[in-house]
């Protein structure tokens, strides 16, 4: 393991996109506002050393936890290599230029899918989600889609990461990094 935990992250999220078949940008966000935590699955979209990105409705259920408790943990997982990296830290919305930038590069059927979901809201029929977008479509004809004021990005900015390697007899190998003052500490578990 590198002193760095970024550059750890980097060489084993390698690893993951050649040997995952799907997604391997694919993280388990958890989040809370009070005792009940919650998680879910999401695309990780860009990272450096600010953080982990990814992007959802800002009305969404992640978001309203987020906006209440600006704290959560990532889990990436990939089960191909028997590796996971357990990630904590605070969270802050990224710029709207970089929602911006990146919401340019999504597919047509997907900026039109960010402005017909009511994204964790109640559902009353698949046909009530597909006449929004239709709604949606019509009103926006050409290429361009703009970024609904109600969407964005978090980026989760790290302050502890754990590298857990799969090991034979469950003797499993846990390497962690904590923030400090003076950079990282590092330091290792038992399985």
């Amino acid at each position: 393991m590198a002193e760095n935990p970024f550059a750890n992250f980097a060489a084993w999220f390698e690893d993951a996109k050649k040997t995952e078949p799907n997604d391997p940008n694919a993280m388990i966000l958890a989040t809370t506002d009070g005792p009940r935590p919650s998680a879910r699955t999401v695309l990780l979209k860009a990272w450096d050393e600010r953080g982990f990105v990814f992007y959802t409705n800002l009305e969404s259920r992640k978001s309203r936890e987020i906006k209440a408790n600006p704290h959560a943990a990532l889990l990436f997982y990939w089960k191909i290599l028997h590796r996971q990296i357990r990630i904590e830290g605070a969270l802050t919305q990224v710029a709207d230029d970089e929602a911006d930038a990146y919401f340019a590069t999504r597919p047509r059927g997907s900026k039109l899918g960010a402005w017909a979901s009511a994204q964790s809201s109640p559902l009353p029929s698949r046909a009530a989600f597909e006449t929004r977008l239709a709604e949606v479509d019509a009103r926006y004809p050409g290429d361009h889609v703009p970024r609904p004021p109600f969407w964005s990005g978090w980026r989760v900015v790290p302050d502890y990461f754990e590298f857990w390697q799969d090991m034979e007899y469950r003797l499993h190998d846990r390497s962690v990094f904590k923030k400090s003052s003076e950079g990282w500490e590092t330091g290792k578990l038992y399985p």
